[in-house]
């Protein structure tokens, strides 16, 4: 009996050891899951259901159109395009007017090579979220102190690829119809199919049949003749111009970075790199946009870095790849590609 109870105590022991050893290495990770965690389930906590808002005599009719016109973007999705049918976008989260979440992406200052950080389920990231703007301002100030090129930006929403019922934002209401419904088709994306480890992969894809698919629901709901068919139309063909120029400046800038040698010193790098930069964005005043007048002027106060131009890599890069195989496997058809992706990469 005795035997037994020190055998019984070392295995104890031992067991503690190991979840010190465990907390230890992934202390911050486990702060950062509780805390994002919170962050998440508050909002989930005060979101109220969709009928709700369009049963409240006080909430502005403009708005519940937009609440109604979701509900038809996930019928959409789901019939049409073949997203799964889950309870995202059921409930709405009344943001009031400010932001709820704040992304950290960083780059090396000579090299376009993102900033990474790995999670489980997901794997390696090029970004990180938080749900608190001081704790993303921390880290933005830690990165830039170590060299870092960094940017914080303020999503329109975000997946949760399908581990909760993400709710619409109210701030999405404020998005016009076309543009509201890439942003609902390509999250629902991510709840889909997601594959670790490949997020180029993930956010371009999301980013290629929110596209589409938005131009098919608004022609569907709409027409081509109408407003909201040529108002998304614009504002797509002017967005695809601009990151077809981000990302030909990628490859500007790529090139010149191979260039620099030890040889150089900092402020030599800087100099070029901001030269370059400089040309990319004063070339954006040449581009035929049919909503924008002079886009260079976006960047009158601050140019963009590194990790602005890997954005671009991050969502965009695929796009035409992914164009061209559902052309010509599928003749387009947007429901058969994903299929086929679906059973390609065994998502379950």
């Amino acid at each position: 009996m005795q035997k037994r109870s020190r055998v019984g105590r070392k295995m104890l022991v031992s067991m503690l050891i190991i979840l010190l050893v465990v907390l230890s290495v992934f202390h911050e990770l486990l702060i950062y899951g509780v805390r994002q965690g919170i962050g998440q389930a508050k909002i989930l906590w005060k979101a109220r259901p969709v009928e709700e808002f369009i049963a409240d005599p006080n909430y502005p009719d403009s708005l519940k159109q937009k609440l109604l016109l979701i509900g038809e973007i996930r019928r959409f999705a789901i019939d049409s395009l073949g997203l799964n049918d889950t309870e995202v976008y059921k409930k709405m989260y009344d943001q009031q007017g400010k932001p709820v979440m704040w992304v950290v992406q960083a780059c090396e200052p000579f090299a376009l090579q993102s900033v990474k950080w790995t999670f489980p389920l997901i794997g390696a990231v090029p970004y990180k979220g938080f749900f608190k703007q001081d704790l993303a301002m921390s880290l933005r100030d830690e990165l830039k102190a170590a060299g870092k090129d960094v940017i914080v930006r303020n999503p329109g929403g975000w997946s949760t690829l399908g581990w909760f019922n993400d709710p619409i934002l109210s701030n999405m209401l404020k998005r016009s119809e076309g543009d509201l419904a890439s942003l609902i088709i390509h999250e629902m994306v991510h709840t889909t199919m997601f594959i670790k480890d490949s997020i180029d992969f993930n956010e371009n894809l999301a980013n290629f049949i929110g596209d589409a698919g938005a131009l098919e629901f608004v022609e569907y709901k709409f027409g081509t003749n109408s407003r909201q068919y040529k108002e998304y139309l614009y504002e797509d063909d002017d967005y695809n111009l601009f990151a077809s120029h981000m990302l030909r400046g990628t490859v500007m800038l790529d090139s010149l970075y191979k260039t620099f040698s030890g040889e150089q010193t900092i402020a030599e790098k800087e100099r070029l790199k901001n030269e370059a930069i400089s040309r990319i964005v004063m070339n954006l005043d040449t581009l035929s946009l049919k909503l924008i007048d002079k886009p260079s002027d976006r960047f009158s106060s601050t140019l963009p870095n590194n990790a602005y131009f890997m954005s671009f890599v991050q969502y965009e890069a695929k796009q035409n790849f992914f164009e061209r195989e559902c052309e010509l496997k599928f003749n387009g058809d947007l429901r058969n590609y994903l299929l086929y992706l679906k059973n390609r990469y065994s998502y379950d």
